[in-house]
């Protein structure tokens, strides 16, 4: 608990403190606090008292700290500093977000979604600051929860208690086949042509099995690999075989050697893509306006089905 003398000082009192400081100088800072150098010094001593210290040494052409001024002085420092990152803290709600978003993404989404609304971001929600957190679903979901992020783009997941989401698009799948692969020729390839066993495919989405995909045969457990979708590709291009990937990393992939692409025939696998936040947020609205700008976007993006309103 804070004594009852120094709770009496208030930041004012501190700001006078930190002026005769700067100023080596009581009529100086008198000047510079638009104050009477009598008040001035009246209110400095109020803090000495509250602290049992003196700060100053007094008597000199210059007024100078006192060893133990001098070391206080630093946490006077900090104690105003904080004093305006607390008013400027408490302005930002006339900001968007309160002034920053912190956005979780996948890994397996965010290097090939972000460029599409870093612009977009600022002309939409000017002074809001952007800054992004990758990471698994799950664990970006745990940190949404745990109120180190404000909001989360991810799969649908099963029902968190204390969070809302909003689904924003469909993000089809395409097929990425070794160059080698009897089927690489193709421009598109039908799933139940494959086999299942030469999959190399993403723990995130694929952790239970291809049996859902319609493929002949089932995956190797050891081929279902929680890595970036370049490691994945990689994988491929070294080991024959072949691999789903998000449409979104379409051009990226393409200039990897020993792989080709092609879409995938009639019913197209994929992933839903939803924005999660705390049901508690004070930003709802501002969240649902982002939601908004990404639901607009994905109408704009080739390939992305964007969840109608």
């Amino acid at each position: 608990m804070i004594s009852m003398a120094l709770s009496s000082v208030s930041l004012r009192d501190l700001a006078l403190v930190q002026a005769v400081a700067r100023e080596g100088s009581f009529n100086s800072a008198a000047r510079a606090m638009y104050i009477s150098p009598s008040g001035l010094s009246h209110q400095v001593q109020k803090v000495e008292q509250a602290l049992g210290v003196p700060l100053f040494e007094r008597g000199g052409r210059r007024v100078v700290p006192t060893a133990t001024g001098q070391r206080l002085l630093g946490y006077i420092d900090d104690v105003l500093a904080s004093a305006k990152h607390l008013e400027h803290a408490a302005r930002g709600g006339d900001v968007a977000f309160g002034g920053e978003l912190r956005l979780g993404v996948p890994s397996t989404l965010g290097p090939y979604l972000l460029p599409h609304f870093i612009e977009p971001f600022p002309q939409r929600f000017p002074g809001a600051r952007l800054t992004i957190s990758e990471g698994k679903p799950r664990g970006l979901l745990r940190r949404l929860h745990e109120g180190e992020l404000d909001a989360v783009l991810a799969p649908p997941a099963a029902t968190v208690t204390g969070l809302d989401a909003i689904p924003l698009f469909f993000e089809p799948y395409e097929l990425m086949l070794h160059a080698s692969h009897p089927l690489a020729g193709r421009t598109s390839v039908a799933l139940n042509e494959l086999d299942a066993a030469e999959a190399t495919l993403m723990a995130e989405s694929h952790g239970s099995g291809v049996s859902e995909l319609g493929m002949a045969g089932s995956a190797r457990p050891e081929r279902i690999q929680d890595l970036s979708i370049e490691s994945l590709a990689t994988l491929v291009a070294l080991r024959g075989g072949y691999t789903l990937v998000p449409i979104l990393a379409h051009e990226r992939l393409g200039s990897i050697p020993n792989v080709v692409l092609a879409a995938v025939e009639g019913a197209r696998p994929g992933r839903h893509i939803s924005l999660y936040w705390r049901s508690a947020t004070p930003w709802r609205e501002d969240l649902a306006g982002f939601g908004e700008l990404l639901r607009a976007l994905a109408e704009k993006i080739p390939g992305l089905a964007a969840v109608p309103l």
